[in-house]
């Protein structure tokens, strides 16, 4: 039975629960990082399109308020006139309204990063539950929720009025001026006002970015029971592990024998050890081991060379340093070149007698074949054959 202290969420998240949490929509996200980003875009868009937007909004003042009398009893002129003004305005705050709506689009991938999930937006009726929407109106997160929309609001709007404090006399002021200059006035005063909004949002931003990091983290937490369970699943049963092993062996050998026809020699410990090489001059540099296997192994090699008519050549201490320092697919190790070059060299010479239908001397089977001492790992004593001792 699991302790108490087991079912707490003190554990961080591990990468497969993040991993789930994204699947499932679930990002870090800041709405103060976004109103910051929305708010420095349109600021940037004034700094450097402001000359364009003030001579844009003198030249549609001008054409607004300038008309004829006759235009104002022509209902029909009017709405034209006005529809013309519209699509004017429209082009004119279209950088704005571009740039603000990117950064809207682009900043919650700073933080949550780029991430798709159809899970987000399945109906879920959990979403509307009175009872669940009521526990989250007055959980400890709608009151952080709360005090944080409080201290905004003073902080910008303490902005807004020492701001306007500021800047009453050039506000009042825009009355008695030209349009021209009024406007130009204007756009400075507005972009001198967002900016310093724009320096309060990004203050929030700061303090709230690393609050909904915590805040993410903290509610993805596991308990240690769940890190255990999470592990058993990853890790698999033992018991079917050690079935896929099993069968992963068993196709491995049955690749194996099946290259077992195609060899040239197998060589031999005679009992305990068998190895068969591969030689083709034109693609090998040097003889391959494709098949190699000791005790029952060994002995079906032999028989599946004997029923092939793969010759077989006993050679003990070359089918030992064979079977130890070379896998199956690999050359020959380089130490052994010599004492397999005498193999390879007796199976041409049976495949010439063999060929000449007896025509020529058969050849002589090569005497004790030396391997170098550091390559010979010498005759298990231990070892009995499991063919012999059935």
């Amino acid at each position: 039975m699991a302790e108490e202290s087991d079912l707490e969420r003190t554990e961080p998240a591990s990468s497969r629960r993040l991993e789930q949490a994204r699947e499932e929509g679930q990002v870090p996200q800041s709405r103060e990082l976004v109103a910051f980003a929305v708010l420095a875009a349109g600021a940037g868009s004034l700094w450097v399109l402001g000359g364009w937007f003030s001579q844009r909004s003198t030249a549609l003042l001008r054409e607004g308020l300038s008309f004829e009398r006759a235009d104002a009893f022509d209902t029909h002129r009017m709405i034209t006139t006005s529809a013309d003004l519209a699509v004017e305005a429209l082009v004119t705050v279209s950088p704005l309204f571009l740039l603000t709506m990117a950064a809207a689009i682009l900043a919650p991938f700073t933080i949550g990063g780029l991430v798709f999930s159809s899970k987000a937006l399945q109906f879920d009726l959990t979403r509307i539950d009175p009872m669940k929407g009521l526990g989250r109106m007055f959980s400890w997160q709608s009151v952080a929720e709360l005090i944080k929309a409080l201290l905004k609001s003073i902080l910008i709007g303490g902005i807004i009025y020492w701001v306007v404090r500021n800047e009453q006399d050039k506000l009042f002021g825009l009355i008695m001026q030209p349009i021209e200059t009024g406007v130009i006035s204007f756009v400075h005063i507005l972009l001198y006002s967002l900016m310093a909004v724009v320096a309060g949002v990004a203050l929030i931003a700061m303090l709230d970015v690393p609050f909904q990091l915590w805040q993410y983290y903290d509610r993805l937490k596991m308990t240690r029971e769940e890190l255990r369970q999470e592990h058993k699943e990853m890790e698999g049963d033992p018991q079917l592990k050690a079935r896929i092993r099993s069968q992963q062996r068993e196709i491995a050998r049955r690749r194996m024998m099946s290259e077992v026809p195609k060899a040239d020699v197998v060589v031999t410990n005679p009992t305990h050890f068998a190895v068969a090489l591969k030689y083709d001059s034109a693609t090998m540099a040097a003889p391959k081991i494709v098949a190699k296997g000791m005790n029952l192994v060994a002995l079906r090699i032999r028989e599946l060379a004997a029923e092939n008519k793969v010759p077989v050549l006993e050679a003990p201490p070359l089918a030992r340093a064979l079977h130890r320092h070379a896998e199956i697919g690999d050359q020959v190790p380089a130490g052994l070149y010599t004492a397999v070059a005498e193999v390879m060299a007796y199976v041409y010479q049976l495949n010439q007698f063999m060929a000449s239908g007896g025509a020529l001397l058969p050849p002589e089977l090569p005497g004790a074949i030396a391997v170098p001492t550091d390559l010979d790992p010498g005759a298990p004593d231990e070892l009995v054959p499991e063919a012999l001792a059935a």
